[in-house]
């Protein structure tokens, strides 16, 4: 046997597990997916799917629920990104200059991507509950004391927000850190010499030499974002309900969770596969353009 022949059976017979555990786990159940999206199935025993066509797609772009839904998610996701990648690269920046105790910050701004979703949930709940308005009444602030963030629907997103960025700022900064280690002294040295300030050597050296990061931690944050569940669930579990150009709607019920809801919670099983259908194709439309444009923005730097 030529070694180059050898060589590729040597390489798909180890791909070989992998490959097939993504076939059987990824592939086969998207189109399962698929084909049940088409029909009126419910999941029930001993049931015949009956083939609708595609009768839930349309009774999906007529809910409105679900288009308020995917209006907030695409806020939330907005927000949650703009945030998590400020907040994350103050971090990197602080613990990346001559400060002792530097590994200990690290430490700290990481452990609560440790947390799981539901249990920071809560924790930022008992928060917002009690803590902030306690905090308030110290102090004799009446805005905190009387801050009902989590009952507010124009603000129970915020509350979403600082908790998903509170958990995930610290995972993206470690990624900043890799970067901004990479950029060559010697350039911020000689700029110094040519009197730049911090913003000037931010701007004109330190955002294009870690310009791959921001590609990776931007499609990060906005996969994440989009499919936001657990902290919601506890934190909120999709309230407070709102009226929206007459309609009564669930303030946080982002598409995650809407489409959770209506699968399970109202036994909609074709219709719910039909919206994750559409989510999917959504968030890789999305996710493929941010790269492409982070991507092309690389090479002009």
């Amino acid at each position: 046997m030529k070694k180059q022949t050898k060589d590729k059976l040597v390489f798909w017979l180890f791909l070989a597990p992998a490959l097939l555990a993504f076939i059987v786990v990824v592939i086969i159940p998207f189109f399962m997916g698929l084909y049940y999206s088409m029909t009126d199935w419910t999941a029930v025993a001993d049931s015949t799917p009956s083939w609708v066509g595609l009768a839930n797609y349309k009774s999906m772009f007529s809910d409105f629920a679900f288009k308020y839904s995917f209006m907030r998610t695409f806020l939330f996701t907005l927000l949650s990104v703009v945030s998590i990648n400020i907040v994350a690269l103050t971090f990197a920046f602080l613990v990346t200059r001559e400060t002792k105790f530097k590994n200990f910050y690290r430490a700290g701004f990481f452990i609560p991507n440790l947390i799981g979703g539901l249990v920071l949930g809560y924790i930022w709940q008992f928060i917002f509950k009690s803590v902030v308005p306690a905090i308030g009444g110290l102090f004799g602030i009446d805005f905190l004391e009387q801050l009902l963030l989590l009952a507010d629907p124009n603000l129970t997103l915020l509350g979403l927000i600082m908790a998903f960025t509170w958990q995930y700022a610290g995972y993206i900064m470690m990624i900043y850190v890799a970067a901004l280690l990479n950029v060559p002294q010697e350039l911020l040295e000689a700029s110094e010499i040519d009197g730049a300030n911090f913003w000037q050597k931010l701007w004109n050296i330190t955002i294009p030499m870690i310009a791959q990061a921001f590609t990776i931690t931007s499609f990060l944050t906005l996969i994440n974002s989009f499919k936001q569940y657990d902290i919601i669930v506890a934190l909120t579990n999709g309230g407070p309900t709102a009226i929206y150009q007459g309609q009564t709607v669930n303030s946080t019920e982002l598409l995650a969770m809407h489409i959770y809801n209506v699968a399970f919670k109202f036994n909609k099983m074709a219709e719910g596969q039909a919206r994750a259908i559409i989510f999917f194709l959504v968030l890789s439309v999305v996710s493929i353009a941010q790269v492409y444009y982070n991507k092309k923005k690389e090479v002009e730097m």
